[in-house]
């Protein structure tokens, strides 16, 4: 299990963590952003899905129609928006200096994380519902559809883990000026669902979209809108990566697909051979 990349990088993390060298300005600093990036974490990923189990029928949006259309987009765009300004390299800049002080840029992924949960709780904890409902399963169909709701959910657990749990939670930041260790980022996933298609994560994200119970005009135009968004934004992504990683990446690209899977995958390591 020590052999696993993705093991291994959590534990040593963690152990570095466990017994913090002494400083107490910056003990305090480092477990105070990883208190609010988990919080905030954890209270954006529960809003989302209570609020697309019920189809954005219920929320706390109390914005008059029609304006409320017009908020309701302001909420769809900024996520994407702000989410792709910030893995550029001037907005990585700019998360490196949101901190104060001489830590700003070894917290930058814990900023990045806080930035990205609140977006999502604001997106649906404010959103205004139309209070149209079309259709809401029931029996034996209601079970289906949560079963694949929640599975749809627990791909996008697992594909967040083989990407790198440490740097999709926002723990890699905080921990690593826990432990006064510089941040060591994971290498290009190749492993798990990423031996299957090129963009996992975005292809489990437009699954929890679809898999819902409850279907609204607001829940329809949110899947069309961020499924949209997750077939188009892994393209500048993969821009970045064939600049990063050159080759590597290259041949990766070859030999996996993108968001699709192929009926014969390829085995752990592959496509880097």
């Amino acid at each position: 299990m020590m052999h696993d990349p993705r093991i291994a990088r959590l534990v040593a993390l963690i152990m570095a963590a466990i017994k913090p060298p002494s400083g107490v300005p910056r003990i305090a600093l480092a477990l105070g952003m990883g208190l609010v990036c988990h919080i905030t974490f954890a209270v954006a990923i529960l809003a989302m899905i209570a609020a697309m189990f019920f189809g954005l029928s219920e929320s706390f949006g109390t914005v008059p129609w029609p304006w409320a259309a017009l908020a309701n987009l302001a909420l769809i765009v900024q996520f994407p928006l702000v989410h792709s300004i910030l893995l550029t390299k001037r907005g990585g800049r700019l998360l490196s200096r949101l901190i104060p002080g001489p830590h700003g840029g070894k917290l930058a992924t814990t900023t990045y994380a806080i930035i990205a949960s609140a977006q999502l709780l604001a997106l649906f904890a404010l959103w205004t519902p139309s209070g149209i409902v079309w259709w809401r399963a029931e029996g034996a169909v209601f079970w289906a559809l949560t079963t694949a709701y929640a599975a749809s959910w627990l791909v996008l657990t697992k594909a967040s883990f083989d990407a790198g749990a440490e740097v999709q939670s926002g723990a890699l930041g905080w921990m690593s000026l826990l432990g006064r260790i510089r941040p060591e980022f994971p290498d290009m996933p190749t492993l798990g669902l990423f031996r299957l298609i090129r963009q996992p994560i975005y292809v489990a994200f437009a699954l929890t979209l679809w898999m819902v119970p409850v279907w609204t005009p607001d829940q329809l135009v949110l899947a069309v809108c961020y499924t949209a968004y997750c077939l188009l934004a892994p393209r500048l992504k993969e821009r970045r990566f064939a600049v990063r990683y050159g080759e590597q990446f290259q041949l990766y690209r070859t030999t996996v697909p993108y968001v699709v899977p192929r009926r014969t995958p390829a085995k752990d390591g592959q496509p880097m051979q």
